[in-house]
């Protein structure tokens, strides 16, 4: 670090000192000749961490906190932003390992490479690379700290296909086991469950629990739980967000298994004990084992609504909610769908191909129970319009024959490769030389 501030303060010295007329007279006693003594270049940012020797600045930092909060929707108080900032940091140094092992192994990620995954990126926010770049830094952040995350996770992943995934087996009899109970287990319930996992120790045990309840006010204020998950839990899952993908009850530990059985869809459980530390799951979703669900039924659907104009009061608006939802409940079929709408003012929108399990829980609810022709009950908000579905057509579902050999090979291979990574990386963190400064 003082190497940099010296050739930063050198350079500055020279550009100054290099040409005597071009001082200007500003009615001050000032040395033509002068030395710039400590820190002065803006640009010089003060290191946060040194690993390995690769420096990690705290504009670095800063530009990786502003993508987590941005993915929060901006809705991080002040004090959790503080320690979501000291994870932040951890989750680089990590960061910096895996580059820093994926070149001693001679990975490389190419520049083209790295743009070609950015501009992937990009595009999932439906912005070209360029708005992309732009809406970064209206965020705080930047193109090359997203460029940076993407370096990192390529060479991690390469990295593994070549230290550990040759490493790792399935047998065949481990799969076929796994068929034969899930063939015993049919009609039981599963669950897709996401983990944010905290250690801790006798002595940590206090503040971690403390840690994990702020992180359960926040994504129940609002907060993605899959945003804490990649930045807090310290499990091999928290690159994907926590997903534990689809299990049953009796595959989790005791305590969790517990908490699972008694969430509903989207609901996240409060700090739960578990040997080594606390864990906070949700769950996603829930299904019976080789059944069918009514759930993954595909619907044609017709919405129609109506807005309503800017400040009207809800006491005004009332009438107009009652007439709208007495026309809906009068429809008969899906073709007077557009003359009902005439008559009160409305909107029309026709959707085809729509999975039930991919709509709010509450119109889960409301359509499935639906016959062809009826219409769900009302909803919205006079800020966002009234609206009502009509149920036009259904696709149910067929008995599912449960997952393949191949995906139950391939889950089974993912979670052993995750571990021996967890693993890995532990023994890189253990072997660093890390300066905090």
């Amino acid at each position: 670090m003082a190497g940099v501030l010296l050739a930063a303060t050198t350079a500055i010295a020279q550009s100054v000192g290099d040409d005597d007329d071009a001082t200007p007279s500003v009615g001050l006693d000032l040395p033509k000749d002068l030395t710039v003594f400590g820190h002065s270049d803006p640009n010089v940012h003060k290191a946060t961490a040194i690993v390995n020797g690769t420096i990690i600045t705290d504009t670095d930092v800063d530009q990786r906190l502003a993508l987590v909060v941005a993915a929060n929707g901006g809705k991080i108080p002040e004090d959790e932003k503080e320690r979501l900032r000291l994870q932040v940091l951890r989750n680089l140094i990590d960061e910096t390992l895996q580059i820093q092992e994926a070149r001693a192994n001679d990975i490389k990620i190419s520049k083209e490479e790295i743009q070609q995954t950015f501009e992937r990126v990009s595009s999932n926010f439906k912005r070209t690379p360029n708005d992309f770049a732009a809406y970064l830094r209206e965020k705080g952040s930047s193109e090359a700290s997203i460029k940076r995350q993407i370096e990192g996770e390529l060479s991690w992943n390469r990295l593994l296909r070549r230290r550990v995934e040759p490493f790792v087996s399935v047998s065949e009899e481990e799969v076929k086991a796994v068929i034969d109970r899930l063939n015993a287990s049919k009609g039981a319930h599963e669950y897709h469950v996401a983990e944010i996992y905290l250690s801790a120790t006798p002595d940590t045990q206090a503040q971690v629990l403390a840690n994990a309840q702020r992180i359960v006010d926040q994504v129940r204020k609002g907060g993605s739980f899959v945003a804490y998950a990649r930045q807090y839990s310290e499990a091999s899952t928290a690159a994907v967000g926590g997903d534990l993908g689809w299990v049953r009850a009796g595959q989790l530990p005791e305590a969790l298994a517990q908490a699972v059985q008694t969430l509903t869809n989207g609901q996240i459980s409060d700090p739960i004990s578990v040997p080594g530390g606390y864990s906070v799951i949700a769950l996603v979703d829930q299904r019976q084992v080789l059944t069918s669900d009514a759930r993954d039924a595909v619907l044609s659907l017709k919405q129609i609504s109506i807005t309503f104009p800017p400040n009207l009061t809800q006491t005004t608006a009332a009438p107009k909610v009652e007439a709208f939802a007495k026309a809906v409940q009068g429809i008969q079929g899906c073709g007077k769908v557009e003359e009902v709408a005439s008559q009160i003012g409305a909107e029309v929108v026709q959707s085809d191909q729509v999975k039930v399990r991919d709509l709010p829980p509450a119109l889960q609810t409301m359509l499935v129970n639906l016959s062809i022709g009826q219409a769900t009950q009302p909803f919205g908000s006079l800020q966002e319009g009234i609206r009502s579905l009509v149920l036009c057509g259904r696709d149910d579902p067929q008995v599912s024959d449960g997952p393949s050999y191949d995906q139950i090979y391939n889950q089974m291979q993912e979670e052993r490769v995750n571990r021996r990574a967890q693993r890995y990386l532990r023994d890189l963190r253990r072997d660093a030389v890390v300066d905090y400064r």
